[in-house]
C-alpha cells in the first residue's frame, strides 16, 4: 500500500508540480489550496507526512502545524518556505516540524528527504482485528465481547475507539485526538464528555473494574490508554 503524502500549498503550479511528482514516485497524494481547508484534512485523512507551505489563506502555516500537534503529535511535517522566512522556519521547527525545504528546490532533493523524515518517524499502528482480554476476547471486526459463552456486541463508535486505542497500544491518547481521529470533528470546543461516556461503556462490556482498570487505563492528565 503506497504512503500517503498531504500537500498543503496556495499556488496551484507548484502543488500540481508537486502532486505529479510525488505520484509519478509512488506516493499517493491529498491536497488543499488553504490553510483551513488542509488542517481539516490532516485531522481527517490516514497520511503518513504532510509537506506544508507556510503563507496559506484561511490559515497560516505556522498556526496549521500549532493546532496540527495537539491532535496529532506524530505526523512528520516538512515545511516549505521561501528564502526570507528564516525566522518562521526556526518557529516551525519549535513547533514540531521535522524538517524545511526553502523554495526553489529540486523533486530529487525533497524526495531525499521526505524518505529520511519517513524513516526516522514511528511506523503507522498496524490494524488490529481480534484483541486479548482477562478472561475474553473482543473480536473487532464482529463487533463482539465474548466471555467464554456469554457474548456481548459492541456499538459502531464503541468498536471504532477500543481499535484505535488498541492499535496504539501503551501510548497515551488524548480526548482531542480521540475526537479528531475517531469522531473526525475539530476538537476546538468539542464537549470531551462523549469520550468518557463511551470509555464508561466499554469498560463495562469488557468488565474491566473502572476503580482498578486493566485493559483501558486513565493516564492523569492526558487521556486513556491501552493497557
Amino acid at each position: 500500500m503506497p504512503r500517503t503524502i498531504l500537500v498543503i500549498e496556495d499556488d496551484q503550479a507548484i502543488r500540481q508540480g508537486l502532486v505529479d511528482a510525488l505520484q509519478y514516485h509512488g506516493y499517493a497524494t491529498q491536497w488543499a489550496g488553504r490553510g483551513d481547508d488542509g488542517l481539516k484534512l490532516a485531522l481527517s485523512a490516514d497520511a503518513d507526512l504532510m509537506l506544508l507551505d507556510l503563507i496559506l489563506p484561511g490559515k497560516l502555516g505556522l498556526d496549521l502545524l500549532q493546532e496540527l500537534r495537539q491532535a496529532r503529535p506524530t505526523l512528520p511535517v516538512i515545511i516549505l518556505t521561501a528564502k526570507g522566512e528564516e525566522a518562521d522556519r526556526i518557529r516551525g521547527l519549535k513547533l514540531g516540524a521535522d524538517d524545511y525545504m526553502v523554495k526553489p528546490f529540486s523533486i530529487k532533493e525533497l524526495l531525499a528527504r521526505i524518505e529520511a523524515v519517513l524513516r526516522r518517524s514511528p511506523e503507522r499502528p498496524s490494524d488490529v482485528r481480534q484483541v486479548n482480554i482477562p478472561g475474553g476476547v473482543v473480536d473487532l471486526s464482529r463487533r463482539e465481547v465474548r466471555h467464554g459463552e456469554d457474548r456481548t456486541e459492541l456499538s459502531e463508535k464503541e468498536q471504532e475507539v477500543l481499535e484505535y486505542l488498541a492499535r496504539n497500544r501503551g501510548r497515551a491518547i488524548s480526548r482531542d485526538e480521540l475526537l479528531s481521529r475517531v469522531w473526525r470533528i475539530d476538537p476546538r470546543g468539542a464537549d470531551t464528555r462523549t469520550i468518557d461516556m463511551h470509555v464508561a461503556r466499554l469498560r463495562e462490556k469488557l468488565r474491566d473494574d473502572p476503580a482498578e482498570p486493566k485493559v483501558i487505563l486513565t493516564v492523569r492528565g492526558k487521556g486513556y490508554m491501552f493497557a
